[in-house]
This record gives structure tokens, C-alpha cells and sequence, in this order.
């Protein structure tokens, strides 16, 4: 009988470790959270819990970082988060309404006071004419405000979806230090 899975040993294997910079800015991020007494939650779906990951690395999170869904179908958007079945047929799962209503569906299952959404096209196929490979919306909510924003990043896979998490985290950490 055989296995489709290797049995080479993991002992060479690179453990998921945060770039120093955005490790910099989780800690930053997570100061001022503690501080306020606010918790932040997010639903992912094209970086597939990068920004959660990204939380956790650092020691003390679960002070401030309450939960994360991974919202990669329509199925689950809808299901999960309450994204209408209405909205992504019209607007599609990559708009900012979807992401606006994956925000206020993370905000009411959790009450968090910092939201991190997005979904995205991370390629290398999926792409359109009016959404190319690399477009990406993430929704935020932070306190009482609410903002979308739309990017458009350049790369392969593992580099739109980096990117995603990157900005996302800048993005929490300019939001943070608005209000």
C-alpha cells in the first residue's frame, strides 16, 4: 500500500515565523488595543487567516485578539457571517459590499471593537477585466467607524496574499492611532 504523503523526516522543515516589521506592528497594534480595553477580530478569505496569524505570533495576544473565521467560500460568507446570497451574486464575493457585510457580521458574533475583513483574487487564475488578479477589498471597523478600501497588488500568490496581510495590519495600526 502506498502513501501520498511524504515520509521525509520535518526536521529541515522552516516554521511560520512573522517578518520582523509586521511582527513590530501586531505589538504596536496590540498596545493600544490592551490599553483601550478593545478586542479585534477578522474574517479572511484569499489570505486564509494570514491576519490571524499574524496576531497570535505575538505573546499576549489573547488579551486583545478575540476570534477569526476563515470565510474562504460564498457558502461560508453567508453562513458564517451573514453576507447576503443577494449581495455576491450582484456585487460579487470580491466587493466592498461583501466585505462591509463580513464586517458587521464578524462585529455582531463577537462585539469586537477592532474588524478586520477581506477577500480577494490572490491568482494565479480567477481574475476579470474589472477584477484582475491581485484586487483585493478588506472592511474595516474601528470603534464607531466604518471604512473599505480596495488594492490592487502585483506578484504571484503567496505575494498578493502577503501583501494583503501586510497592508491590513498597516491599515489597523493607522486607524488605531486616528482615533
Amino acid at each position: 500500500m502506498t502513501t501520498p504523503f511524504s515520509t521525509v523526516s520535518i526536521t529541515d522543515a522552516i516554521p511560520l515565523v512573522l517578518d520582523s516589521a509586521l511582527n513590530t506592528q501586531v505589538m504596536a497594534i496590540g498596545d493600544v488595543l490592551r490599553e483601550r480595553g478593545w478586542t479585534a477580530s477578522s474574517a479572511e478569505s484569499c489570505t486564509g487567516g494570514g491576519i490571524a496569524f499574524a496576531f497570535t505570533s505575538v505573546a499576549g495576544s489573547s488579551d486583545w485578539f478575540n476570534q477569526s473565521w476563515v470565510t474562504y467560500s460564498n457558502k461560508a460568507k453567508t453562513q458564517e457571517l451573514s453576507v447576503k446570497i443577494e449581495t455576491l451574486e450582484t456585487h460579487g464575493a470580491v466587493s466592498q459590499q461583501t466585505v462591509t457585510e463580513m464586517a458587521l457580521g464578524v462585529q455582531k458574533r463577537c462585539e469586537a471593537n477592532v474588524v478586520i475583513t477581506v477577500s480577494g483574487i490572490a491568482g494565479p487564475g480567477g481574475g476579470s477585466d474589472n477584477k484582475p488578479v491581485g484586487t483585493v477589498w478588506f472592511g474595516f471597523i474601528c470603534g464607531d467607524d466604518a471604512f473599505q478600501v480596495k488594492q490592487v497588488f502585483s506578484g504571484n500568490r503567496d505575494e498578493v496574499r502577503g501583501q494583503a496581510v501586510a497592508f491590513a495590519i498597516n491599515y489597523v495600526l493607522k486607524m488605531l492611532s486616528a482615533s
